[in-house]
């Protein structure tokens, strides 16, 4: 049984949303939270931006180092994440689209696109779709998604 119903997308990305608002606050930096769920519908892991002290972290990059590598769930999880990932980066060397990719994720669920506010034009979704990688996004919980990041509307 696959969760790729809209009900089941939407009670996912809430929980982003919420692991979202555990970031610690940071002037210029997006407040994310990503979650990855088995086909089955377990959890696997999550993540949110800045986690465990590390002002770098990515919340992809957070959940995805939670599950072991090259773990075979994977292949047909799903992640959510309230923003989508990134493209580039000078904070790490391997930008979050780069690691779903890797991780052989085969879809993805965004609430919102990045802003140009810190890059000009993310291609986050569009890596990720040229890989072959099926990418959901959820319009209707954008907002609930910018609200954590109001700090970021200059």
């Amino acid at each position: 049984m696959t969760y790729d119903t809209a009900a089941t997308d939407r009670a996912w990305m809430t929980q982003a949303i919420e692991l979202s608002r555990a970031c610690p606050p940071v002037a210029n930096r997006f407040n994310v939270g990503a979650v990855i769920v088995a086909a089955d519908g377990t959890q696997l892991s999550s993540g949110y931006s800045r986690e465990g002290g590390d002002p770098a972290v990515h919340a992809e990059e957070s959940a995805l180092a939670k599950v072991p590598p090259g773990d075979p769930r994977l292949r047909t999880a799903t992640l959510y994440s309230t923003l989508e990932p990134c493209s580039e980066r000078s904070s790490h060397p391997v930008p979050c689209a780069t690691l779903v990719i890797a991780a052989r994720i085969p879809r993805v669920v965004i609430a919102w696109r990045e802003p140009s506010l810190l890059v000009a034009d993310c291609q986050g979704v569009e890596q990720m779709t040229a890989a072959g990688i099926e990418v959901t996004e959820l319009p209707d919980l954008a907002e609930a998604a910018r609200a954590v990041n109001a700090h970021m509307r200059g």
